[in-house]
C-alpha cells in the first residue's frame, strides 16, 4: 500500500513538474487604453519619471517608499529606482528608446523581492478622439517561474496594475 502511495505521488510531482516544464519560457503582458488627450502630452507623463508618482499604480502602495532619480531628467538615460515594502519591493527602470511622441522603451530590474529583468514599452498612436495607449511588459520564464506560473498567472497579476495605471494615466493627461 505503502508502494502504491509513493508512486502516486511520484507520479503526481512528475506531471506538475512535466506541465511546468512545457510552459512558455517568456511571457508578455499588454493592456490598453483610449486617452483623450494628445500623444505628446501622454508621452510627457511617461517619459520623465518625476511624472509618475501622478498616474503609476504602485506609487501609492507604500507611501514610505525610497526612491531616486539619475542620468538624464527625461527621455534615454533617465533612471528611476525606488525600494519600498514586500508589496513594492526594490528595483531600477532605465528609458533606452524614447521616439517622441509614439514610443518609450524601459529596461526594468527587480532586485527584491525576486530578481528578474524586463522590457516594457509604451506605444502611443493618435486616434480621432486622443491617443490609443498600450502598455506592454515582456520577459524570460525561467523554470521556477513556469511552476509559480501552474498557480498564478502572470497576465492576471500585472495586467490588473497595467488597467489601474492606464487609469491614472487617463486622469492626469485629460485634466
Amino acid at each position: 500500500m505503502l508502494t502504491w502511495i509513493l508512486a502516486i505521488i511520484a507520479i503526481a510531482i512528475l506531471a506538475v513538474l512535466g506541465l511546468a516544464a512545457s510552459r512558455p519560457a517568456s511571457f508578455r503582458v499588454e493592456r490598453s487604453a483610449q486617452i483623450a488627450a494628445a500623444p505628446d502630452k501622454i508621452f510627457s507623463l511617461i517619459d520623465d519619471f518625476h511624472a509618475w508618482p501622478r498616474w503609476s499604480p504602485w506609487e501609492k502602495l507604500d507611501p514610505a517608499m525610497t526612491r531616486s532619480h539619475s542620468g538624464n531628467p527625461s527621455g534615454v538615460g533617465a533612471v528611476y529606482g525606488w525600494s519600498g515594502n514586500k508589496k513594492v519591493g526594490q528595483g531600477r527602470m532605465e528609458i533606452t528608446e524614447a521616439e517622441r511622441p509614439s514610443r518609450i522603451g524601459l529596461d526594468l530590474e527587480f532586485m527584491a523581492p525576486w530578481k528578474a529583468r524586463n522590457r516594457t514599452e509604451f506605444l502611443l498612436r493618435p486616434t480621432d478622439g486622443g491617443t490609443s495607449v498600450s502598455w506592454i511588459m515582456t520577459g524570460s520564464s525561467p523554470f521556477m517561474f513556469r511552476l509559480m506560473g501552474l498557480f498564478m498567472n502572470m497576465d492576471r497579476m500585472i495586467g490588473k496594475d497595467f488597467e489601474a495605471g492606464l487609469a491614472n494615466l487617463r486622469k492626469a493627461a485629460e485634466a
